[in-house]
């Protein structure tokens, strides 16, 4: 009779135990809908870089001037060239001149060192600067620096085809 009533009482327990509903689920489906959240912030992310970049190759129209002298008047559109203007200090290489292309843009000094380096090996006189303005610190790979800013630009439209999203550099 014991036996009985030990063997009843152990298939309770293991029943007690069988039904009980695991959390782990819970946990998974928690895990799931973050990484689901995740997914789609990094994704809105990207088509707001992607907006960006598109809108910086979008040509930008630069209104008119008249200027008048003695005989004739001068229509001035040589300046419809988008630069950006940034503090940097030269981290490799011989130094900037007014006007630079930069075709890279890195967090990793590393990873600049190699963009320069392949621009090496293609013939350019490539160097590396460091923006600490912005955060996190960034490193330009310049390919190319010029005085003149149409000779920086011919040289930007020429680099765009292997390295598109290139763009001038105006170094403080």
């Amino acid at each position: 009779m014991k036996k009985y009533i030990v063997l009843c009482a152990g298939l309770c327990v293991a029943m007690a135990f069988t039904s009980c509903k695991s959390s782990e689920s819970a946990y998974k489906q928690a895990y799931l809908k973050a990484k689901a959240q995740d997914e789609a912030q990094q994704r809105q992310q990207e088509q707001t870089v992607v907006q960006e970049v598109q809108q910086s190759q979008q040509p930008v129209v630069t209104p008119l001037e008249e200027r008048s002298t003695a005989q004739t008047r001068v229509v001035d559109n040589a300046d419809n060239i988008r630069v950006r203007q940034e503090t940097v200090s030269v981290v490799s290489g011989s130094g900037l001149k007014a006007f630079s292309v930069v075709v890279g843009s890195f967090s990793l000094k590393a990873n600049a060192e190699g963009l320069q380096q392949t621009l090496r090996n293609a013939g350019y006189d490539a160097q590396i600067v460091l923006n600490q303005a912005v955060s996190p610190a960034m490193y330009r790979v310049v390919a190319t620096t010029f005085d003149s800013k149409l000779e920086a630009a011919s040289s930007r439209d020429a680099l765009q085809d292997k390295y598109p999203g290139a763009w001038l550099l105006y170094a403080q």
